[in-house]
């Protein structure tokens, strides 16, 4: 405990830059996720309170994601057409029956170890995702940049609802900017930019103020003083905080699980769903969390199902959406010099205080201004030295590396993750096709010497070489060095040795 208060001095601005992230996205998937507003707000509420709390991560900061956005926006749906009455309140009340199940499945996965999943994904696949996500956040944000918000925060998706993609916004954006947005976005990436130079960062009192809130704070400002003038930003261009006009309206905005639709196994199929999808989620951020971590530390993964499960618990049980641990709050996080997982825990505790107590001073925020934050978050995770550290490393790093970043910004998180993965396994099973012996050949001499574990995968290279030995040959085959040979493996040697008396062909074993 000592330690985290200790850290409090880099803790809590980290935890106010998360904040200032955090409420537009969870606003923004809310929305893509076609549920009211505050559904998103209390999700990031508890993945900050209590997955806060109860995450063995120091620096992973959890919400609601964008990779669950299709999935509650279709369970939803599927749950209205089974309805008689097809009303969408009990169809969201339903859902969020499913939610506090799919939290308990996480809680039982983490019970029986199932974190060890997040170990098995390779680093080049990481670090595309990590650049994948860098990339889409960036793409993203320009409009939002140039003022151009029609498309909603937090939707992440290349091809979007409204018939637009990601590369047509920019272009729409520069084709019609809002002086405006567009001036409060530059002051605020000014401003960012500033705050990394040596020559400001050795001032004490820059280290303890935060560029990203001098960017909001800045932006605040603007939005006040044009007032009045042609660059006025109207409510589109604002963040929009539900703002209750008394305690019962607010209270009202909570919603409960319909326990009376437990026999429904549509109910535990979507549940099913969100498990597995948040729990890989969950697993490939902490992975992506600990990459970018200063200090390396290793998160215990099976505690964090438990955490995360915890969390989807409570958020469905009044009225919030699935939560994931995200990158983007995550690396936000660590780049503002979040120390502990208090940073985590503050910023649910500010998204709490400011939706309940202060939701106009939220709304006079500028979605311009997080924009620039963003921004900045964007190029850090897709650094052009990332791809010169992955190509200088080898086409079996590259090459996984660049497809699964082609997936997540064409595609989505989990395609991009999976079509690398699937890459990278190709290239382990080609390798291991090409190295499983050194072989000398000298005047019909062959000398095998298998390497030091041979496995089933080495199967069909060995017997390739095998079967192209010509009759009269002398093969002596080493397996002195191999700790491990595959029973596969042994039973081609021994065909080949029965083979080979019927051939006119010597071999020796050792």
């Amino acid at each position: 405990m000592k330690s985290y208060f200790k850290s409090l001095k880099s803790d809590l601005p980290a935890g106010i830059v998360v904040f200032l992230v955090a409420v537009p996205l969870c606003l923004g998937i809310a929305a893509v996720s076609g549920v009211e507003p505050f559904s998103g707000l209390i999700a990031g509420i508890v993945g900050g309170i209590v997955v806060g709390l109860f995450s063995g991560s120091k620096l992973g900061v959890s919400g609601p994601a964008a990779g669950l956005a299709v999935i509650v926006y279709d369970s939803i749906e599927d749950i209205k057409n089974t309805l008689a009455n097809g009303i969408s309140s009990d169809a969201f009340q339903m859902f969020l029956l499913a939610v506090v199940l799919a939290g308990v499945f996480q809680i039982i996965l983490g019970f029986f170890k199932g974190g060890i999943i997040g170990y098995y994904f390779p680093s080049s696949v990481i670090n595309g995702m990590l650049t994948g996500i860098g990339l889409t956040i960036f793409l993203k944000e320009l409009p939002h940049v140039m003022g151009y918000d029609k498309d909603i925060e937090g939707d992440f998706e290349f091809f979007q609802m409204d018939g637009e993609n990601t590369f047509t916004e920019i272009i729409n954006a520069f084709g019609n900017p809002d002086m405006g947005a567009t001036i409060i976005a530059l002051v605020g990436l000014t401003i960012l930019i500033l705050w990394e130079q040596n020559f400001i960062r050795k001032h004490y009192i820059f280290n303890l103020i935060q560029g990203p809130l001098v960017a909001i704070i800045a932006g605040i400002s603007l939005v006040i003083a044009f007032k009045g003038s042609g660059f006025e930003m109207i409510d589109e261009h604002l963040v929009n905080v539900p703002v209750a006009k008394n305690t019962n309206e607010f209270i009202g905005f909570f919603n409960f699980p319909n326990f009376s639709a437990i026999h429904n196994v549509l109910i535990w199929k979507t549940a099913l769903v969100i498990a597995i999808v948040a729990s890989l989620e969950t697993l490939l951020c902490v992975e992506a969390t600990d990459k970018l971590d200063p200090e390396k530390n290793v998160t215990p993964t099976n505690r964090e199902l438990k955490a995360q499960g915890l969390g989807n618990l409570i958020s469905g049980l009044i009225g919030g959406i699935p939560i994931t641990q995200v990158i983007v709050r995550s690396s936000a996080n660590i780049q503002s010099g979040g120390k502990s997982k208090i940073s985590a825990v503050f910023h649910g505790f500010l998204i709490l205080g400011f939706v309940s107590l202060l939701p106009g001073i939220l709304n006079l925020i500028p979605r311009a201004s997080l924009a620039a934050i963003l921004l900045i978050v964007g190029y850090k995770l897709a650094k052009p030295a990332t791809f010169k550290k992955m190509w200088n490393a080898g086409l079996s790093q590259f090459l996984p590396f660049i497809i699964t970043i082609g997936f997540i910004i064409f595609k989505d998180l989990l395609w991009g993750v999976g079509i690398g993965l699937v890459v990278a396994i190709f290239e382990i099973l080609y390798i291991n096709y090409k190295k499983p012996y050194h072989m000398d050949v000298n005047d019909g001499n062959y000398l095998i010497e298998l390497a030091d574990e041979v496995s089933f995968l080495n199967k069909a290279r060995i017997l390739e070489t095998l079967n192209k030995i010509p009759n009269g040959s002398v093969v002596t085959i080493d397996s002195s060095k191999s700790t491990y040979i595959h029973p596969d493996v042994e039973e081609i040697i021994q065909d080949f040795m029965t083979h080979a008396s019927y051939s006119d062909i010597e071999v020796i074993k050792k």
